[in-house]
């Protein structure tokens, strides 16, 4: 089989080929019903029931193919959007748009340094050495630093920091080692939890970027219509991973305060029943809430109370 051929046609898409949003990309594609088979060691997947092919890059690359054209959507972390813009500003025709943020993959690029150590601010890093592998980012955040203390009346004569400059190295992995092994004073360098940080002896003091896994297309997207065709589907299911459907019985009388309780996405759907005087309740509800919300429904005189998993939707995020 030609690829290439089989390409010209097709609509591309970009997903991380490894790494902590890889999973829950394919599982995202799964649910979306993008039927496709990846061959091993193919970084090129065919879907099978839409002209799409599925493009597996490192997630640092996703930003420059889609805002270059090359590649029509892609998945991704803020943070590479940020660190990509950084080095190539955004145009009219170039760059990349952010089509919906997919709440997965929340972290921080945060400036870290040794728990036991002196330093406890960022500025006390200028002139400094600072590892990372957002460069792009890190040499922004302390170039912005840099400016505003050389501004300082106080620190813009004789050999003071701001004759400095805060030395930039890259690293591309195990940057949280850098401090101990003597190579920095600093890092930049992604959190999730917080574990890794705190068991390599590190405590943030400051955050560079917030990120989450987005949703991004081009400027120019062969096909805009399959773009908003996917981008609803994936919209969809991410919905319902947010949400479960509840329903509850209640007195028409006690329906008000039972409202507040569970006000919706837009409004409960409220139908008569049989019995005078009581109403059939259904509403969405954020998952992470459910077991509250059933709490505060009983006592509010709410009965037969029921929680259904959502599989998937077709509603804003």
């Amino acid at each position: 089989m030609d690829l290439v051929n089989h390409l010209s046609d097709r609509l591309l898409f970009a997903v991380p080929k490894k790494g902590r949003l890889h999973q829950v990309c394919l599982d995202l594609l799964s649910g979306s019903d993008l039927q496709f088979h990846r061959h091993s060691r193919l970084d090129i997947a065919l879907v099978k029931n839409h002209l799409i092919a599925l493009v597996f890059l490192p997630a640092a690359d996703i930003p420059t193919f889609v805002g270059e054209g090359r590649v029509d959507l892609g998945i991704t972390g803020r943070d590479q959007v940020r660190e990509h813009e950084v080095a190539v500003p955004p145009t009219k025709t170039t760059g990349v748009e952010e089509i919906l943020d997919l709440g997965f993959g929340r972290c921080k690029l945060q400036v870290q340094v040794p728990e036991k150590g002196v330093i406890q601010t960022p500025e006390q890093l200028i002139g400094k050495n600072v590892v990372t592998s957002f460069v792009n980012l890190t040499e922004k955040y302390f170039g912005d630093l840099e400016k505003v203390q050389a501004a300082d009346p106080n620190e813009a004569n004789g050999d003071g920091p701001a004759k400095l400059k805060t030395r930039i190295k890259y690293v591309g992995g195990s940057v949280e080692a850098a401090c101990a092994l003597g190579v920095a004073d600093g890092i930049v360098d992604l959190v999730e939890s917080g574990e890794t940080m705190r068991a390599a002896g590190l405590k943030a003091i400051s955050t560079v970027v917030e990120s989450t896994a987005v949703l991004i297309k081009s400027k120019h997207p062969t096909n805009p219509e399959l773009v908003d065709l996917i981008a609803g589907r994936i919209r969809g299911v991410i919905t319902a991973q947010k949400y479960v459907l509840c329903t509850y019985n209640i007195k028409r009388d006690s329906l008000s305060a039972a409202r507040k309780i569970t006000p919706g996405k837009r409004a409960p759907t409220v139908n008569s029943v049989e019995e005078e005087g009581w109403v059939a309740v259904s509403v969405m509800v954020e998952s992470k809430q459910v077991a509250d919300v059933m709490d505060e429904l009983e006592k509010a005189g709410a009965e037969d109370i029921l929680v259904t998993k959502i599989e998937n939707s077709r509603t804003k995020v």
